[in-house]
C-alpha cells in the first residue's frame, strides 16, 4: 500500500462521515445519491435521498413516475437535467430488463451517467476497482502530488485518471473512494484547508511548494452573467377560486420543464413603468411583491422582480399571456393547487411573497 493510500486510511478510521447510503451495496441507492450529491452539499441532498427512496423505492417505481411527479420532488435541488436524466435512464433500464447494469461500459450508456457517477455505482454497488474521480479527488492529489495540469483539458482529464487507476486499493475500492471524498470534502476543502492538521502535510507537494491555495488548476473559467427577469403573475377569479396562470419552461434554457408565471425579460434593468408599457399594461395595476430579488446560479446571476396584476376573467389574462409569452401555451391554475406544480426555487420564493 502507497504511504498516501494508508495515511489516508488512517485518517479515514477517524472522521468517516455516517451516510444512509453507506450502509447499502443496492445500486439504486447508491446511483440516486450519487446524483443527489452533484452540485449538492450532502446536508441537503440526504434529506432528497430519503425522501426519494421513500417515494420511488425502486428503479420500477421511478421509471413509472410521470416527469413531473419526479420535478416536484426534485424542487429545490437545482441543475433540473439530473432529475430528468435520471428518470430516463431508469425507463431505459426498465427498457433493457429491468436491472442496473453491473459493468462500467453499460453503465455509461444510461442517460446522465458519466464516468464519475459509473465509477461510483461499480465501486460502492459491485466492489469494481474504480476510482471515482470527482472535484475532492483532483483537489487532493493535485494538491498531494504537485500537479499543475488544468484539469479541465483533454490532457488533465487523462493524467489523473492515470493516477486513480494507480492509486486505487483494489481490494477495498469502496473505501479508498469514500476516504477520499470525505477527506476533500471535509479536510482538504478549495478554501480553508486544515494543512496543520493534515496526515498528509509532510509529504504534500503543494504545501510545501505554498501552492495550496493555487491547485488544483483550471484552464478556463466561465464567466458569469447577469440576467433580468420579470415575474407577472395574473390574478382572476373562476368558478369562485382565484386562479394565475403557468407556463411550462422550454428546452435549451434553465428550468427546462419546470412552471413559471409568465416572464419577461430585459437585457438591462427595467422600471415598474418600463415593464407594463413593453406588455401593453396599465403601470397603475402592477401590484409590486418583488423587487430586485438576487438569485445565484452557478454561471448566472438572476436578478428579478414580480409583479401581481389583478383581471376581470379568463379571456383577459390570456390576452396578457399572449403578449409576454405568445410561443408557449398558458395553465390556468387555482392558487390553492400551486403546490401540485414543479416550480424553480426563484418562483417558490415568490410565491411565498403573494
Amino acid at each position: 500500500m502507497m504511504p498516501f493510500t494508508a495515511h489516508l486510511y488512517k485518517w479515514y478510521e477517524l472522521h468517516a462521515r455516517n451516510l444512509p447510503w453507506r450502509d447499502t451495496c443496492n445500486p439504486y441507492h447508491v446511483w440516486l445519491s450519487e446524483v443527489i450529491l452533484q452540485q449538492t452539499q450532502v446536508a441537503q441532498g440526504t434529506a432528497y435521498y430519503h425522501r426519494f427512496i421513500s417515494r420511488f423505492p425502486t428503479v420500477a417505481a421511478l421509471a413509472t413516475a410521470s416527469e413531473d411527479e419526479v420535478l416536484k420532488l426534485w424542487q429545490g435541488l437545482g441543475y433540473y437535467s439530473r432529475a430528468r436524466n435520471l428518470h430516463k435512464a431508469a425507463q431505459q433500464v426498465m427498457g433493457q430488463g429491468g436491472q442496473i447494469p453491473t459493468d462500467y461500459a453499460a453503465l455509461r450508456r444510461l442517460q446522465g451517467v458519466g464516468d464519475y457517477t459509473a465509477a461510483a455505482i461499480c465501486a460502492f454497488a459491485f466492489g469494481l476497482p474504480y476510482a471515482a474521480i470527482d472535484g475532492n479527488f483532483y483537489r487532493v492529489t493535485a494538491r498531494y502530488f504537485g500537479i499543475h495540469t488544468p484539469i479541465d483539458t483533454t490532457e488533465g482529464r487523462k493524467q489523473f485518471k492515470a493516477l486513480g487507476e494507480m492509486l486505487i486499493d483494489r481490494k477495498a475500492p469502496a473505501r479508498f473512494n469514500q476516504a477520499m471524498m470525505d477527506f476533500g470534502a471535509t479536510w482538504c476543502t478549495p478554501r480553508q484547508p486544515r494543512c496543520t492538521e493534515c496526515p498528509l502535510a509532510a509529504e504534500c507537494c503543494a504545501r510545501a511548494e505554498n501552492q495550496v491555495l493555487q491547485l488544483p488548476v483550471k484552464a478556463k473559467r466561465t464567466a458569469v452573467t447577469t440576467r433580468y427577469f420579470h415575474y407577472i403573475i395574473p390574478v382572476f377569479e373562476s368558478e369562485g377560486r382565484a386562479h394565475t396562470v403557468l407556463y411550462g419552461r422550454p428546452a435549451g434554457d434553465i428550468w427546462t420543464g419546470l412552471f413559471t408565471p409568465p416572464l419577461y425579460e430585459t437585457a438591462e434593468p427595467a422600471t415598474a413603468d418600463e415593464v407594463a408599457e413593453a406588455i401593453g399594461c396599465d403601470a397603475t395595476a402592477l401590484v409590486a411583491i418583488a423587487c430586485n430579488l438576487r438569485h445565484q446560479l452557478t454561471h448566472r446571476t438572476i436578478i428579478a422582480s414580480a409583479y401581481r396584476v389583478h383581471l376581470a376573467d379568463r379571456t383577459a389574462a390570456q390576452a396578457l399571456f399572449q403578449r409576454i409569452s405568445p410561443q408557449h401555451s398558458p395553465n390556468f391554475v387555482p392558487f390553492d393547487s400551486l403546490e401540485n406544480f414543479a416550480v424553480p426555487r426563484l418562483v417558490e420564493k415568490i410565491f411565498e411573497r403573494l
